[in-house]
């Protein structure tokens, strides 16, 4: 609960500077880039988020990361106070948030689904019309496959789920057999 509650003020700040200067954008594609590096570094990783290490050992081996990138002053500058705030070990929750913010600013939503079979691309293209047509935002869809589901889909909006699983339709079925309300 902390832990997201300091991810989401970090974030909000970011973005604050990101919308004076217009580049709200390239700074969360920044700051996805710095998260996935260090999901796809977990030594890096490891050290510059662990406090056994001193804290300028710790400056020292980011400089030279932060040294390589493109990243612009004020990405950079807000990766060197994580880890000053010892805040970078929750750099993927703040990356997360600042995308979830991004998104509100430019009306998109994002979706979930999951399916119990691949879909083609002529039913996911109609899925998310459809969404976009229940939301008025666009959609981002991320397809999942979850083969209990036996068939059907589920769609999470936020708050809202959508479930048109045959799972959920049996399980439905089940509980009015057993109320005695199927006749």
């Amino acid at each position: 609960m902390i832990g997201s509650r300091i991810s989401r003020r970090y974030a909000k700040a970011l973005l604050g500077l990101g919308q004076e200067d217009g580049q709200y954008a390239e700074y969360g594609q920044n700051l996805q880039e710095f998260a996935s590096f260090c999901s796809a570094n977990k030594e890096f990783f490891r050290v510059v988020s662990n406090r056994l290490f001193s804290v300028e050992d710790r400056k020292n081996v980011l400089e030279v990361v932060l040294g390589k990138s493109l990243f612009p002053d004020v990405v950079k500058n807000f990766l060197r106070l994580l880890l000053d705030k010892n805040r970078i070990g929750v750099v993927q929750e703040i990356t997360d948030y600042y995308s979830k913010l991004t998104d509100e600013i430019s009306g998109i939503t994002r979706a979930d689904i999951i399916t119990a079979k691949p879909l083609k691309t002529d039913a996911l293209d109609r899925l998310e019309k459809a969404l976009a047509g229940l939301t008025s935002k666009d959609v981002k869809m991320e397809v999942k496959e979850n083969e209990s589901l036996i068939g059907g889909i589920i769609v999470k909006i936020g708050d809202l789920v959508l479930d048109g699983s045959v799972k959920a339709q049996l399980e439905g079925l089940k509980e009015s057999l057993k109320r005695g309300e199927y006749n």
